[in-house]
């Protein structure tokens, strides 16, 4: 195998457990899974486009790839994707992630979970996939762990696995108001990282005192000034007018309620107004954070807008471009092993920084020309 894509794809896989028998071996794994990370880059979705990719680019595949017994049917790939041991995936994924960029002093890393629509199954009455994902927004970009969950309510309990699989030494995690748990803060703090928590209603007695303690205590007082705990801007370049004004508070003393939060440094109030095109309501609301750092109302405002490039540049990524939500593979365990290798396939196109040009025409150039898509895929190493 040539050394570029030895050094990206064995050398973190190799240790991947093939569940078929010995006597059903035709191909090897790392050459299927080669394939199907190609086929991605390239434009294509299922199990039929990765056998279809391998018989268009036969030839070039055989320049670094064994290919002792031809080239794997669809069934094939159908076949090991359903059955490879989702942990040790997992591992691998890890690994090959690591190599590519490591978790630095104070790298953000959001968590937030997706639900891959169309892999329910009605004849086992079995509900759609959903994936927690672990998102850093430096380095382009990159999704840095994955877990999968029973259901949507189940994130809180998956979020410690994922959390546990990840050195967040010195890192930033930000998690939406579905992982604010005291637990949650506290695993953070002990693995050596920080935390920025959306805070709702369910936490009733906590949530209540800050918004009194802010509307009667802070919120006019601080209004009219701009220094380290205010902070205010206007943005209109989405067809509308909003206004997002964001407070911090670090004098916590009169908040009896947020003692059993480990760590906890700050609270962080933003107010956000929307003024839509004449005629159009105007409406505004207010979002509450814990965080166990000290920073100021414009780094805090800059954190949480940055948390939603998990939805942005992730999540969209992977409907649009990667066109997920319609993706209907979803036997056994196939349809999480697809959801990996599409995030292999964004990672390995992030890192790949020669063009300035979308996603989507990277991998157009990949599926046209075999010498780009051989750099797209040196560029994780």
């Amino acid at each position: 195998m040539a050394d570029p894509v030895q050094a990206s794809i064995v050398e973190h896989f190799q240790t991947l457990e093939d569940p078929r028998m010995e006597r059903t071996k035709k191909h090897l794994l790392l050459d299927i899974l080669v394939i199907a990370l190609c086929t991605l880059l390239t434009g294509g979705e299922g199990f039929q486009d990765m056998a279809l990719c391998g018989k268009s680019k036969r030839a070039w595949l055989q320049t670094f790839l064994a290919l002792p017994h031809g080239l794997p049917s669809h069934d094939t790939f159908g076949r090991v994707f359903a059955r490879l041991n989702p942990q040790r995936l997992q591992a691998c994924f890890l690994s090959w992630t690591q190599a590519v960029a490591q978790l630095m002093q104070g790298a953000r890393v959001s968590l937030d979970g997706k639900t891959v629509k169309a892999s329910f199954d009605r004849a086992t009455a079995s509900s759609p996939l959903q994936m927690l994902s672990a998102w850093c927004s430096d380095h382009g970009g990159l999704v840095v762990g994955q877990v999968k969950t029973d259901s949507k309510s189940n994130e809180i309990m998956a979020r410690p696995d994922l959390l546990q699989l990840l050195a967040i030494k010195g890192c930033i995690v930000t998690i939406d108001a579905m992982g604010c748990q005291t637990a949650i803060a506290a695993q953070i703090q002990d693995q050596g990282g920080d935390y920025l928590l959306a805070l709702k209603g369910h936490h009733k007695k906590a949530y209540t005192a800050i918004k009194a303690h802010f509307h009667q205590e802070i919120e006019h007082p601080l209004a009219g000034r701009n220094d380290h705990n205010f902070f205010a801007a206007f943005d209109d370049t989405h067809g509308r007018t909003v206004r997002r004004r964001v407070w911090t508070m670090t004098d916590l003393t009169a908040l009896e309620e947020l003692a059993k939060w480990p760590g906890l440094q700050a609270v962080i109030v933003v107010e956000t107004i929307r003024m839509a095109p004449p005629h159009a309501p105007v409406t505004s609301d207010y979002r509450f954070y814990l965080s166990s750092l000290v920073r100021s109302a414009t780094a805090f405002s800059t954190m949480i807008r940055q948390h939603w490039d998990s939805e942005h540049k992730l999540h969209w990524s992977l409907d649009v471009t990667g066109n997920e939500d319609r993706c209907r593979i979803r036997k056994d365990h196939a349809a999480a092993h697809m959801v990996a290798v599409r995030h292999m396939a964004l990672n390995v196109l992030r890192q790949e920084h020669a063009r300035r040009m979308s996603l989507r025409q990277k991998r157009l150039l990949c599926g046209l020309d075999e010498h780009d898509l051989l750099t797209v895929l040196s560029s994780a190493t």
